[in-house]
């Protein structure tokens, strides 16, 4: 399977420079997110994908779309790959509002506030790329599949500390690697 951070958000351009939470709320991706975004979806393009599965945040979404676009993908809604709930950035945007964004896309199995109330500790997000974990070990489709994540989710699930708009391949078993984006 392929897991694929989002490209840089407003979030992200305020915090590397800072290391303070700016406060604000499911951002948008910057144009360097969307040329990161279309990066990878030119590296991703010969793996042979069929599917396109995205957490509910906006910057993964606006992510996922630039990626379907080009690889002619319908995207998939999983909260399971979301951030780890514990900056402004992960407060989410309520389903009845992403059904307006992208009415193209199923949020059907999504309740209208998804993301934690209280935020998640380590030990939860661990739980949480835990039960992913298990799940793809059952799924026969995990080599044709691109998971369209977060940093905390991708260093839970693999240990690795990736960039903006890189693809990380997982295979069954310990070996993660990443696969080279070109820069935009």
């Amino acid at each position: 399977m392929y897991l694929l951070r989002h490209g840089q958000s407003e979030f992200n351009v305020h915090f590397s420079k800072t290391r303070i939470d700016p406060g604000i709320e499911d951002p948008a991706l910057t144009d360097l997110g969307r040329a990161q975004a279309g990066a990878a979806a030119a590296a991703l393009a010969p793996r042979g994908l069929t599917r396109i599965v995205a957490s509910p945040y906006r910057r993964t979404l606006e992510t996922a779309a630039i990626v379907a676009d080009a690889l002619g993908l319908p995207i998939e809604i999983d909260s399971l790959v979301r951030e780890r709930c514990w900056f402004a950035c992960d407060i989410g945007t309520p389903t009845s509002q992403l059904r307006k964004l992208w009415p193209g896309i199923d949020f059907d199995r999504l309740g209208e506030r998804w993301w934690p109330a209280n935020g998640e500790s380590e030990a939860q997000l661990s739980g949480r790329c835990g039960v992913f974990a298990s799940r793809m070990h059952r799924a026969t489709d995990w080599g044709e599949t691109v998971y369209v994540s977060h940093w905390g989710f991708i260093r839970g699930l693999t240990g690795l500390a990736v960039g903006n708009g890189t693809v990380v391949e997982l295979r069954p078993g310990p070996d993660a690697s990443v696969v080279h984006t070109p820069e935009p």
